[in-house]
């Protein structure tokens, strides 16, 4: 039986996803009645080695308010092709997010799935994350593709998604340089 704080957990982020985007760096770069495309990016001042290690480390700075469970602390993420991107829930329960699909160390992350409520849909997601040199330190490019079937289509749900993901993003950014969320 699934708690009440799982559920709650469920439904405040269910709720974030349908809310209209802030306006921020995050870009819907696509948005169709079958699909959409998200992109983020920024330059961090740390060398790709670093942001690329930080990013593995999700339960570090992914939000507790957009987990299953509550706690971003439940989230681990295995660097090798076929890695779970996983949360752990109470009583031994779990959620499989994502699955590692493509890792080049310290380059280049791939990742296959649908992220929280866009797993009830039918629908296949890629996000891939790239770690450039840059002059003063990485450049860092988060880009998440969804299509496949959803009723009313996907052009609003971009927008909530988005949010969602720009806050983590921003999340990751201030993790790989200052080690804080």
């Amino acid at each position: 039986m699934i708690s009440r704080a799982v559920v709650r957990n469920l439904a405040s982020f269910v709720l974030a996803l349908l809310v209209s985007a802030s306006p921020g760096s995050a870009e819907v770069a696509d948005a169709g009645e079958n699909g959409f495309t998200l992109r983020e990016t920024a330059t961090l001042s740390v060398p790709p080695a670093k942001a690329y290690a930080a990013m593995l480390e999700v339960g570090k700075w992914w939000g507790s308010d957009h987990t299953y469970s509550g706690d971003a602390s439940n989230l681990s993420l295995e660097a090798k092709p076929g890695g779970c991107w996983c949360e752990r829930l109470p009583s031994g329960g779990g959620v499989q997010h994502m699955t590692v699909v493509f890792l080049a160390p310290g380059k280049a992350v791939r990742l296959a799935g649908g992220l929280g409520p866009l797993q009830a849909i039918g629908v296949a997601g890629s996000m891939e994350w790239k770690f450039d040199p840059a002059e003063t330190g990485t450049k860092v490019e988060l880009r998440y593709t969804v299509g496949g079937y959803n009723p009313g289509g996907f052009k609003q749900l971009a927008n909530g998604v988005e949010a969602v993901l720009k806050a983590q993003f921003d999340g990751y950014r201030r993790y790989a340089e200052t080690g804080k969320r």
